[in-house]
């Protein structure tokens, strides 16, 4: 019984490492960016220092129209920055409102 456990806990412990390692929203976009999605992250946390919870490329209004976006918390607050993909310019940073996207 203890051998079937600790195979079911293993196999768990692979499971989840699995889900950690998926790839980000937006991905199959990313051939159409000239900036990696490890280059926006360091603009982004450059721009507003703190933990990215959630990541995405996506196309939207702004800048080249290909842009990541990051939610980043920092204490109670979570920022929304957003870097284009083409430039690396910051295109957005603000606080995520009552009905964030």
């Amino acid at each position: 019984m203890v051998k079937n456990k600790s195979v079911a806990i293993a196999a768990l412990v692979m499971l989840f490492g699995a889900v950690g390692a998926q790839a980000y929203t937006g991905e199959a976009m990313a051939k159409h960016a000239k900036v990696t999605m490890t280059e926006a992250r360091a603009i982004a946390l450059k721009a507003h220092p703190g933990k990215i919870t959630d990541e995405e490329l996506e196309k939207e209004a702004g800048g080249s129209g290909l842009r990541y976006s990051f939610d980043i918390r920092e204490g109670k607050v979570t920022h929304e920055v957003g870097v284009d993909a083409q430039s690396g310019a910051v295109l957005e940073n603000k606080a995520e409102g009552a009905n964030p996207d």
